[in-house]
């Protein structure tokens, strides 16, 4: 799948702007993003939330580092390569400063590395370093890391392996991060100030060992509300704004003091249906609760997956931004099948399906989401409630700040829910690793497996995977565990997104990234 990339241009217009919002030089310049989330601490091995990681990036680099595509590219790490089966050598990038004007070394990488089991935050970074045995200091800028088993997708995990300096000491806590004391980077922009939920200050960090940033000081204001988000566009509040309502992309690309872009994404909206064999609530029958959980028998879950309308989620509720999905990432992406046919919509066959599993009038269950969290995802929510209803089913949805949804079904609190999940390292053993490996913590896999999903089938293919060199024979493995889970329905995959950024026209270009992140440094003003 290649990434649609569509810009409005409104070019009689954009020179006079230009000249009226640039007027001086590019470097005086201040950026103001209007973002849906922002981060929930300055620590970046706090969380492994998108806005999270995005919000970071400004101030904190990553050993290795991903373009708009999600293909790999140097970043505090030149170049790596394996030195025998279970051994990985990162060349650290000389002369790199951090923001305290400390020189970076692979001590710092190794205690970056070391630190992230350490940190007890909401969504457990670890996904990234669950391969890593140990590491060692080979001299002042080279790392070698030793693997659990030979470790073929190490350079994909680090794309999230941000680097903070050792002098911090392992004791930091978001207390020391979020006032600014530790948040000691070395990326293209230095922390100023942050209010949780509010404004994110940074200033441009001169020092920066790639290219000069264009903006001197980005402000990252945090606006939850689409609407309030578009106003604050309108009146003059931001330069920009990311997730533009799917509502409003048609009037936007006729308002010619608005430049608009658009791709596709890595995120994909999955359900995901607890099988363990007690629920947290029960559901209910005719009224009264069962202690039986439904959810167990393949039946029920063919069902709910039959009575779902992709065709109508994307046209109707998605206003055209997406497309039907088969499986949890983009089925190009390295073990994504091509053998997995779209996925049909027969609700009389649910309904049949329904009475053979001994439920034909069906069941009340409660359904939860985040509301504030991807394009769309709230909408998607409450439709699926409507769909499941025609099968017979009284799915109660709730749309829930992601806030308050992560923790809790982190907990596992939840009997059913739907999130979004980006294969944002471009390859299978991150997706099915962490969400269908049965959970085992010692092996750092099924890390965000709450709904007791196991196939030892599944967990073969993708540990064999997980430790083969040969692409051809791994890609192989993973293309097989996607499609045995995906009959299981270990999740059920709805749409996949595609998102909007809006820009005051003639002022910037916005590279529409895959991942959906807005990132200043990639923002080019207009000459």
């Amino acid at each position: 799948m290649k990434p649609i990339v569509k810009q409005s241009k409104h070019l009689a217009l954009a020179g006079l702007i230009a000249a009226a919002m640039l007027g001086g030089t590019v470097s005086a310049q201040t950026l103001t993003m209007g973002v849906r989330a922002g981060p929930d601490s300055m620590d970046p091995h706090w969380s492994t939330l998108g806005g999270q990681a995005e919000a970071l990036r400004h101030v904190f680099d990553t050993v290795v580092m991903a373009d708009d595509k999600l293909q790999l590219k140097p970043g505090l790490a030149v170049s790596w390569k394996p030195v025998d089966e279970t051994t990985w050598e990162f060349k650290i990038r000389q002369g790199v400063k951090f923001h305290d004007g400390s020189e970076l070394t692979a001590e710092d990488v190794k205690f970056s590395i070391d630190r992230i089991p350490v940190v007890t935050g909401p969504m457990s970074m670890t996904i990234y370093t669950k391969q890593v045995r140990d590491t060692r200091v080979v001299d002042k800028y080279t790392l070698h890391v030793r693997t659990k088993a030979a470790a073929p997708t190490l350079p994909n995990d680090f794309i999230r392996l941000f680097v903070v300096p050792k002098s911090i000491g392992m004791e930091a806590r978001n207390e020391q991060f979020n006032s600014g004391k530790a948040a000691i980077g070395t990326g293209p922009y230095r922390f100023v100030s942050w209010a949780p939920k509010g404004d994110m200050v940074m200033k441009r960090f001169d020092g920066y060992w790639g290219e000069k940033q264009h903006w001197e000081q980005v402000i990252r204001k945090e606006i939850p509300s689409d609407p309030a988000r578009m106003a604050a566009l309108k009146s003059g509040q931001v330069d920009l704004v990311n997730y533009v309502p799917a509502t409003d992309y048609a009037s936007l690309q006729r308002d010619k003091s608005v430049d608009t872009f658009i791709a596709d994404t890595v995120y994909i909206l999955n359900i995901t249906p607890n099988v363990k064999e007690t629920l947290p609530k029960p559901v209910k029958v005719d009224g009264k609760e069962i202690a039986a959980n439904p959810l167990r028998d393949a039946r029920v879950r063919e069902a709910m997956d039959l009575a779902i309308d992709r065709r109508t989620l994307v046209r109707i509720v998605l206003d055209g931004l997406g497309r039907p999905a088969n499986q949890l990432m983009p089925a190009n992406f390295f073990g994504g099948s091509k053998n997995l046919p779209e996925r049909p919509f027969d609700v009389n066959k649910a309904k049949q399906l329904l009475t053979d599993a001994g439920y034909p009038k069906g069941f009340e269950i409660d359904f939860f989401c985040t509301n504030n969290r991807l394009p769309g995802d709230s909408a998607v929510c409450e439709a699926l409630s409507q769909m499941w209803a025609r099968a017979g089913l009284k799915v109660n949805a709730n749309a829930l700040n992601g806030t308050v949804f992560f923790p809790a079904q982190q907990k596992g609190e939840y009997s059913l829910w739907m999130s979004g999940w980006g294969t944002l390292t471009g390859e299978a053993s991150y997706t099915y690793g962490s969400l269908v490996h049965t959970a085992d913590a010692a092996m750092g896999l099924g890390a965000f497996n709450k709904q007791g999903y196991s196939n030892p089938a599944v967990d073969k293919l993708l540990e064999e995977g997980s430790r083969t060199m040969d692409d051809n024979k791994r890609r192989a493995l993973f293309e097989k565990a996607s499609e045995l889970s995906m009959t299981d329905r270990a999740l059920i995959p709805t749409v996949q997104l595609q998102t909007i950024w809006a820009s005051k026209a003639g002022m910037m270009t916005i590279p529409a990234r895959m991942d959906q992140e807005t990132l200043a440094y990639e923002i080019k003003p207009k000459r």
